[in-house]
């Protein structure tokens, strides 16, 4: 969508709301700005910049990845318009805060952390109501759903049930016990979304040829604000749709011998298993000469696990959070399991003869979320 040149090209909608914001955040193009500052929180302010906003309220920017109220801000006799960011509009919702939770003209004090780039932006800590001295905006703690404690549920075929039970209420996996990848029985602390603690450690994340380990130095130096997830809203192809908060569902097909993979962050893509025997090869009038985001994926059962062979991946994605570099090459070996009703097993074996020296292996799990549809996320670019 950007880059290589291209002139970018948003909605009438969409282009008013980027300008809007750009020229509030003091830069000269709207293509500037999309281009140098769609990205993530932790790329784009500084812990060690925190900063106190009294302001009013102008405008409320209801859209994803991230939701944001414009103020303006007094000193003395100069008054500046801010960018104050928030959370996801899914994420406020599931903790009671809408769109008209403040309105134009309510007085605010927000404390957050200011831009890196010394725009005028800042992620909100706290928002917090001058009339009413309400703290508006805050999110409620999210934990997994409690334990069961129930056996694993089975299909007609004696397998794993994966998905809901037939006749049963719906259900999805999330709350992953990891959301970056390493090599297993690695030390190499990182945040929730990989960012390195220290980039000293790169090395030993996984067995990168020189040229990949540079190009994850580099990611990592540079915020992981090269994103292309959050800057051309990128699928999140790989490992990197079972690290997702929004999570995942399990369709099954036993007819047409194949199963569906849902993603709830991934704009409401889906992978398809196939199951019916078939080779791992381009399929005709299909992607044989196409690499995909999500590769394609032929699977069967070996015992209780559900084995996945995944080919054909394109290079326009990064494959995790963090940005560890895959190329075209990229095979995955994927294996399901459900040990019982509320933990699904993700276990996953990477080879790319074109980015690591050797195959290496890593995986995490998941909790069951029953009697609710899977959330929804879709990328709207409206990142200041």
């Amino acid at each position: 969508m950007f880059g290589g040149g291209d002139k970018i090209k948003l909605d009438k909608d969409l282009l008013e709301r980027v300008k809007k914001i750009s020229e509030i955040a003091g830069y000269a193009s709207h293509e500037e700005f999309v281009v140098h500052v769609l990205e993530k929180e932790i790329s784009k302010f500084d812990d060690a910049k925190s900063t106190t906003l009294n302001g009013i309220v102008t405008n409320v920017d209801w859209k994803n990845p991230h939701a944001h109220i414009l103020i303006n801000v007094k000193t003395g006799d100069d008054v500046r318009n801010w960018a104050v960011e928030l959370e996801s509009p899914l994420m406020l919702e599931q903790s009671g805060w809408t769109t008209d939770t403040v309105k134009p003209g309510d007085a605010l004090t927000v404390q957050g952390i200011s831009a890196r780039n010394g725009s005028r932006q800042v992620w909100a800590r706290t928002v917090t109501l001058s009339k009413t001295g309400k703290q508006v905006f805050a999110l409620k703690p999210v934990t997994p759903p409690p334990a069961t404690k129930k056996p694993t549920p089975r299909s007609a075929s004696g397998k794993p049930q994966l998905g809901f039970t037939p006749g049963g209420k719906e259900g999805y996996w999330a709350y992953p016990s990891a959301t970056v990848l390493a090599e297993k029985g690695v030390n190499a602390p990182m945040d929730q979304y990989g960012l390195l603690k220290n980039v000293a450690d790169a090395s030993k994340v996984a067995p990168m040829q020189p040229w990949a380990l540079a190009l994850y130095r580099e990611r990592q130096k540079r915020f992981l604000q090269d994103d292309p997830t959050f800057i051309n809203c990128k699928p999140p192809g790989g490992p990197r749709q079972f690290q997702q908060p929004e999570g995942v569902q399990f369709v099954e097909d036993p007819v047409r011998q194949r199963m569906f993979l849902l993603l709830g962050g991934g704009n409401s893509n889906y992978r398809i298993l196939w199951m019916d025997g078939r080779t791992q090869a381009g399929q005709v009038a299909g992607d044989d000469d196409n690499p995909l985001y999500y590769g394609r994926a032929v699977a069967q059962w070996e015992g209780d696990t559900l084995v996945v062979d995944t080919k054909g991946f394109n290079e326009d994605f990064w494959f995790t959070n963090g940005g560890l570099p895959h190329t075209e090459q990229l095979h995955l070996i994927e294996r399901f399991s459900r040990p019982d009703f509320d933990t699904l097993r993700y276990d996953v074996t990477i080879d790319d003869p074109g980015a690591y020296t050797r195959q290496w292996s890593t995986g995490w799990t998941l909790r069951w979320v029953a009697d609710q549809e899977l959330p929804k996320h879709f990328c709207q670019d409206n990142r200041p």
